[in-house]
């Protein structure tokens, strides 16, 4: 006959009035983990007590049962309940659910209750986040019952809304939670797929990956075309944004690029309208204009609208609170954000009276145009007052004030080899001594002027404070006048285009902070070249240079175009760039697939990468095609400070330097990378931290 396999007996449960329990020192957990006492309690007192205590009678020395019951498993629930008490929020005899544990070791229960718990699956707790949201409870109240903030509750939504496929493939460990945080950048779960076929076949399968595939010809919101419409407005006609919740995104990225363009060009015709009517006789419309677009066009020189009376006092009364709140405020240690609130926009106000609209003359808003387009922060740019070659007046003949109203013909002294006048010969004719106080003859008047020149010329090179500001004033003439008839110096400036447009080089900082300072000095100069010389004399010497050093900068060429070989010119070039000490990472260049790596071959991009991060992250994506490398090395290269060789300054460090300070990343005496992975996962890592260790209230 079979035995009777033994039946088990479960301990037995009832209800223990609070005050007859007791925290017991058999209970193993000693560190403070998890949800706090506070929080629990918190959640205790909303839901009730959702998990019993597990208890053992209190016995004398004797062995008797002294009524008391000690708890070696449920010690921070006990505590919780030990807080609602003292806040007079539970009364002290209420009945807590115990489980009565009777034989066995008190601290093999303890263990065995903490050791044996499931953990929540991440994925779990993702979907009852969105379970209750679709049950109506908002994020806003989801975070307060589970105690996380706004931001964590719709974290855990976005992963929860990712593809089921994927999913699934998380849940059975097919994928990092890393690799899931990179997947919610796109609500399409098609292309998420897409996506993930396309890294089943590539090496590379890091997030930042992941996150570059998902948004590729995506528009970054910080992109100039989405400042100018406004991200608002894109969503409100119909736009796709796409977010990164797990890390900075700058904003995101616009899906729909055409209509960005569209909106952008719809918005710029509008403007260019208002510009219009205020009489000009043409308008260039476009996104961005080539750098030098307006090379060979005169500037107009308006008028700067003053102030009114009333603007005026304005004004004195905004700078008189900003210089009494900034003495007043000037040795504190921490200024109260209301104050510096209000600092900011007395600044703001103050800059708005500094830049005051031109007017120009309506005879020659009739002749000339403007330019509409955006600037690099996505303000509009209006460049008003430019005059074509072809709507110019005609230029009146000079008259001399000293022949009386009868012109002299300008027969020009031409020069030899050694620097001496050369006169030609022609017939000299004496005057009629019965013409009387007649004009000079022509040829006489070259012989005395020439006299005059030889003259200028020695007394000028004896007077270097002079030569310098006749020079200074010739050049002067010819940046900001367009015509330099009014030197008698013989030197000219020339200023190249750039047949070749390099992208964004309108929008460069170069480019940017050359017209803030030509513009600053177009406001200084008179609008008359009469009055340039006197001008340039009221100048201090200070000022005389810079002026200079900024006319002198415009002539500066170092372009190499491939039908115009100038060796010389170049080299003088890398003298010059180590004598301002140039360095073009400064400046603000860096590789990116437009302007370098999509261009040149996968050797190249290797080796810039090898250079910079070293010869095992050349080696990581060398197996990658030449599309995917050249975005790949543009994240590497992104704030390591690498130049291409035409780009490098000689023996300033610029060459092929390895920074460490801009991205925290090092590289080995052999080439190789320590931690580059880790390095750009690291946010990512800590919230899978946060989502293992944040599971539930208890």
């Amino acid at each position: 006959m079979a035995s009777v396999a033994k039946k088990i007996t479960l301990s037995s449960s009832r209800d223990i009035p609070f005050n007859q329990l007791v925290l017991s020192q058999s209970n193993v957990r000693r560190v403070k983990v998890g949800v706090s006492v506070e929080e629990l309690a918190e959640d205790i007192a909303r839901r009730g007590l959702l998990q019993g205590l597990s208890v053992r009678a209190v016995v004398d020395e004797a062995g008797a049962e002294t009524g008391m019951f000690e708890i070696p498993a449920g010690g921070r629930r006990y505590r919780a309940l030990e807080l609602l008490v003292k806040q007079k929020r539970l009364a002290k005899t209420a009945p807590v659910p115990c489980v009565v544990r009777e034989g066995g070791i008190a601290e093999e229960d303890s263990l065995a209750e903490n050791v044996q718990r499931a953990p929540l699956h991440p994925l779990d707790q993702f979907r009852a986040f969105l379970a209750l949201r679709e049950k109506g409870q908002s994020e806003e109240e989801i975070a307060a019952t589970f105690f996380v903030s706004v931001n964590v509750v719709k974290q855990r939504l976005k992963l929860a809304s990712v593809s089921s496929k994927l999913l699934h493939l998380y849940a059975e460990d097919g994928m990092t939670l890393d690799q899931l945080m990179a997947f919610t950048v796109s609500g399409d779960h098609e292309r998420q797929e897409q996506v993930f076929e396309r890294l089943k076949a590539s090496y590379d399968k890091q997030p930042y990956t992941i996150r570059r595939m998902l948004t590729e010809g995506a528009v970054r919101a910080s992109d100039k075309r989405a400042q100018f419409i406004g991200i608002d407005a894109y969503v409100a006609a119909g736009g796709m944004v796409l977010r990164d919740l797990f890390q900075g995104d700058d904003g995101g990225w616009l899906q729909d690029v055409a209509l960005v363009d569209q909106m952008a060009a719809e918005k710029l015709k509008a403007e260019s309208e208002v510009v219009a009517a205020e009489g000009w006789e043409w308008i260039e419309v476009a996104s961005d204009f080539a750098y030098g677009h307006a090379f060979g066009l005169r500037q107009l020189r308006g008028e700067t609208m003053p102030l009114t009376a009333e603007e005026e006092a304005t004004r004195d009364a905004f700078q008189a609170e900003l210089g009494r709140l900034s003495e007043e405020y000037l040795d504190a240690d921490e200024i109260p954000d209301e104050l510096d609130e209000r600092l900011s926009e007395l600044e703001t106000a103050l800059e708005g009276f500094e830049k005051r609209p031109v007017i120009f003359d309506p005879a020659d808003i009739g002749r000339a145009g403007a330019f509409v387009s955006i600037a690099h922060d996505g303000s509009l740019r209006v460049e008003r007052g430019y005059v074509r070659p072809e709507d110019e007046l005609p230029v009146e003949p000079e008259i001399d004030p000293a022949d009386d109203g009868q012109a002299v013909s300008a027969a020009a002294a031409s020069y030899g080899s050694d620097g001496n006048v050369v006169i030609a010969n022609e017939p000299v004719s004496d005057p009629d001594e019965d013409d009387g106080l007649s004009p000079i003859s022509d040829r006489l008047m070259t012989e005395l002027t020439s006299h005059r020149t030889l003259g200028l010329r020695q007394a000028l090179g004896e007077r270097p404070d002079i030569a310098f500001l006749a020079a200074l004033h010739v050049l002067t003439l010819k940046t900001f006048y367009h015509y330099g008839s009014d030197s008698c110096l013989e030197l000219d400036l020339k200023s190249v285009g750039f047949s070749a447009q390099a992208p964004g080089l309108n929008d460069s900082a170069s480019a940017q902070a050359i017209r803030m300072r030509h513009e600053s000095w177009a406001k200084r100069l008179p609008k008359e070249t009469a009055d340039l010389w006197d001008a340039l004399q009221d100048f201090d010497g200070e000022a005389q240079a810079d002026l200079f050093a900024h006319v002198v900068s415009l002539s500066v060429n170092t372009v190499h175009e491939a039908w115009s070989r100038r060796p010389r010119a170049l080299a003088h070039a890398d003298h010059l760039a180590q004598a301002v000490d140039l360095d073009m990472a400064a400046v603000g260049w860096k590789p990116t697939v437009d302007n370098f790596l999509g261009r040149v071959t996968k050797a190249r991009i290797l080796q810039a990468v090898a250079e910079a991060k070293g010869q095992r992250a050349a080696d990581r994506i060398e197996h990658l095609k030449k599309g995917d490398m050249a975005s790949e090395a543009e994240t590497l290269l992104a704030d390591t400070g690498w130049l291409p060789e035409p780009l490098r300054t000689p023996d300033n460090g610029s060459a092929a330097a390895l920074p460490t300070g801009a991205t925290g990343e090092q590289t080995t005496a052999e080439g190789g990378e320590t931690a580059m992975g880790d390095q750009m996962t690291s946010d990512e890592n800590e919230l899978a931290d946060d989502v293992s260790h944040a599971i539930a209230a208890e």
